[in-house]
Parts: structure tokens; C-alpha cells; sequence
């Protein structure tokens, strides 16, 4: 997978997820096996620019290349200038939001809502791809509702305007996260367009990975919420992709190994404060189908400073261990 200058490792993509996808996760799956990892969404608004907020967002030392920041707005004239900000401040690819169902993004206008007006979004694009000398990708829906599937005909005003690469969640806007992703839309467009194509949606094993890739001629595909506390999936998916076999789960000490690094560096990116709040979430999404992990949580989201909360989580899996079981049970949960 190529967008501009960038050679990907492979077709893995990690999806913009706001309060999820920063730059701890982003790296960790990036080591785990994802190609390119996109930002969590920054606002066009340069008044928010410097809220703590966004500087964390902006922020991407040390980061694995190639690094994309997602930007959104309904304001060309700010997008374009949100992407030379950007720009300026590490990115080498600007990704523009127009996939985001939330109703804060789209009751502005932005993200998802932005397919209901197709001459504004060639005015978006135009105005952002002009902008900077980076690659300009986009992300979408595949229309607004049922009735109002226009992914081609956004994918024709994307090639027109010069985007690189254009991904697609299989959901319309008014689907949001309920009901199946389709994937006959992304196949439609990928005949359609000579963009490179990025399958988004309800991809959460290996197998589920090769068979939209088959059905829809994706040229990768994006992985969002199978990666929460899951980063390993994508070593999962490039060996199943090049090999045809499963990898084997991963043991009970590698996850502990994992989760205890990706918590280190949450507490070091966001600091004590922020740190330990926000990394309860991941200890969520790691343990879900772990034994007795639901009482366990219960003590461990009381605990307030970021040792006693790495020593829960050592007490924690130090007990699994003596169970002496795999997580298979676990993998095929979460794939089903």
C-alpha cells in the first residue's frame, strides 16, 4: 500500500478514534504490526489549537512514520489552514474527517454531515489538498442514510480534487455503530475510482480481514474498535494475510507484558492526573473476557496514583497465571 511518497509496510491501518487512538496506542500498534496509525481528529478551529487537548493531539515525538493527522471542520478556508498548521507541526499526511458520526461533529456541520452537501465537500477538498505539499487522504461514510448512499460520487470529487486515498466505514451516518457494515459500497467505489481504497468496519479476526479484502478489492483495510485493548490483531491479521494460518493467542504473561507498557506510557504521555483515569479504560478493554476480571475492576478503578495502579494490575495477572489457561476463549469472543 502506497499513499504519495509513503510505502506501507503492509495493508494495516489503525482508525482515528477520538480519546483512544493517541499517540501511545498509536505506537504500540504500530510495533504490534499496523502499517499506518491515524490521529485522533484535531479541530479546524485555531482557537482551540493550543488547549492542552490539542497539543497532546499534536503531539508526535518519537512517532513511527508515516505520521497522518486527521483534521476536521465545514470550513474550507479554516481546513486548509488546520492543515498547514499541522503540517508545520509533524504531519506528513492530512487525513479530513467525513466519517465521524458523533452528533457534536455533525450537528457543526462536520464530519458524517458533510455528505449531504456534495459541492461543499469538493470545496473542502480542493482548499486542503492546495494547501499543503503533504498527501491529503480522506474518510467517509457510505452516504448519509440508507436511501442516500453517494459514496461514488464523493470518491469521483476526491480523485478530481487530488486525494490520495480514500477510506470506508461500511455504515451510512444515520446507521452509526448499530447493524453490520456493508461492504457492496466500498466495492462499487473501488470499481469506480482509481484512488487507492481502505475498508473500514466490523473487522475483527483474520478471516473476517481476508474476506473484505476478497469481496470488496480494498487495496488495505482499517481497524478501529477490534484494536481496543486487542493491539495485537494486526500481527494477527498480516500473518493470516501472508500465511494462511492463525498465529497462536497470546498468553497470559504477554498480555500483562503489553498492557503494563501501554499503561507506563499513558501515564507518562498524559501525566498522574490524567494518566490513571484514562488508562482504566485500556485495563477495560484488556481483561473484558479475563477471569473474574468485572469485580476486579471495581477495586482497581479506585485506585488514584499510577504505582498502586500498576501493582493491581501485576496482583491481577500474577493470580492468572496460576490458572495455568490460555485465551483462546477470549480471541474468539472478541472475533465473533
Amino acid at each position: 500500500m502506497q499513499i504519495g511518497p509513503h510505502q506501507l509496510k503492509n495493508k494495516l491501518i489503525v482508525a482515528p478514534m477520538a480519546g483512544v487512538t493517541d499517540r501511545p496506542f498509536r505506537e504500540l500498534c504500530k510495533r504490534l504490526g499496523a502499517g499506518m496509525a491515524v490521529s485522533e481528529m484535531l479541530s479546524s478551529r485555531p482557537e482551540l489549537w493550543q488547549s492542552a487537548k490539542s497539543r497532546r493531539r499534536a503531539d508526535h515525538a518519537g512517532e513511527v512514520e508515516p505520521i497522518s493527522v486527521q483534521i476536521a471542520g465545514a470550513d474550507p478556508a479554516m481546513m486548509a489552514e488546520a492543515a498547514r498548521y499541522n503540517v508545520a507541526h509533524g504531519a506528513q499526511l492530512i487525513d479530513i474527517n467525513m466519517g465521524c458520526p458523533a452528533k457534536k461533529v455533525c450537528n457543526v456541520m462536520a464530519g458524517s454531515a458533510l455528505l449531504r452537501d456534495e459541492p461543499l465537500v469538493g470545496r473542502i477538498l480542493d482548499a486542503v489538498v492546495k494547501a499543503v505539499d503533504v498527501p491529503v487522504t480522506l474518510k467517509i461514510r457510505t452516504g448519509w442514510d440508507r436511501d442516500h448512499r453517494n459514496a461514488v460520487r464523493v470518491a469521483s470529487i476526491a480523485e478530481s480534487a487530488g486525494i490520495r486515498a480514500l477510506a470506508i466505514h461500511g455504515r451510512t451516518r444515520a446507521c452509526g455503530f448499530t447493524g453490520g457494515a456493508e461492504y457492496e459500497t466500498i466495492a462499487q467505489v473501488k470499481s469506480c475510482t482509481r484512488l487507492p481504497v481502505i475498508a473500514n468496519g466490523d473487522i475483527a479476526s483474520p478471516e473476517q480481514a481476508a474476506h473484505v479484502l476478497r469481496h470488496t478489492r480494498a487495496d488495505s483495510i482499517m481497524i478501529g474498535r477490534a484494536a481496543q485493548g486487542r493491539p495485537w490483531i494486526f500481527r494477527e491479521i498480516a500473518h493470516y494475510l501472508d500465511t494462511g494460518r492463525r498465529l497462536p493467542p497470546p498468553s497470559f504473561g504477554e498480555i500483562h507484558a503489553l498492557l503494563r507498557e501501554h499503561l507506563q506510557a499513558l501515564h507518562g504521555f498524559y501525566g498522574e492526573m490524567m494518566g490513571v483515569p484514562i488508562a482504566r479504560k485500556h485495563v477495560g478493554w484488556y481483561t473484558r473476557t479475563l477471569p473474574g476480571a468485572a469485580a476486579w475492576r471495581a477495586r482497581l478503578n479506585r485506585i488514584e496514583t499510577s504505582q498502586s495502579q500498576l501493582a493491581e494490575v501485576d496482583r491481577y495477572f500474577e493470580e492468572l497465571a496460576a490458572l495455568d489457561t490460555g485465551v483462546g476463549a477470549q480471541e474468539e469472543e472478541l472475533a465473533a
